[in-house]
């Protein structure tokens, strides 16, 4: 944990425990420490590589979800436009991702064929 994100662990048990130098520890309760940390502390996060937490997650994708299904219900869904952006994407730090789309079979086996080599034919 010191390793990956030494500041993120000292706020943490700084803000948990009221210890302002987790060094001064010994080793056996500063480890006994951490791990007894939340799951939502600015290292346990690091550590998941995530930079909010779970349950934030989860609200950006109802907000998602609640969203699509009000765009479904639009005009610009039947043209396949304005389609809103995914809040949970954004915060998950993954950022909007653009979609590939073929008009013929060809099209695509072409792209396949450069993407993994081989016969475009096949």
């Amino acid at each position: 944990m010191i390793a990956r994100d030494e500041d993120a662990l000292a706020c943490d048990f700084t803000e948990t425990y009221h210890v302002l130098d987790f060094r001064a520890l010994p080793a056996r309760k500063a480890a006994q420490l951490a791990c007894g940390l939340r799951p939502d502390a600015r290292i346990m996060l690091r550590m998941a590589g995530l930079t909010v937490s779970v349950e934030t997650l989860l609200l950006a994708m109802i907000a998602d979800a609640t969203r699509t299904t009000m765009w479904l219900n639009t005009t610009d869904a039947v043209d396949g436009k304005n389609q809103p952006k995914s809040i949970a994407a954004i915060l998950a730090g993954r950022g909007e991702q653009e979609g590939t789309g073929f008009d013929t079979v060809e099209e695509f086996k072409a792209w396949r064929a450069s993407m993994i080599g081989g016969d475009p034919n096949a």
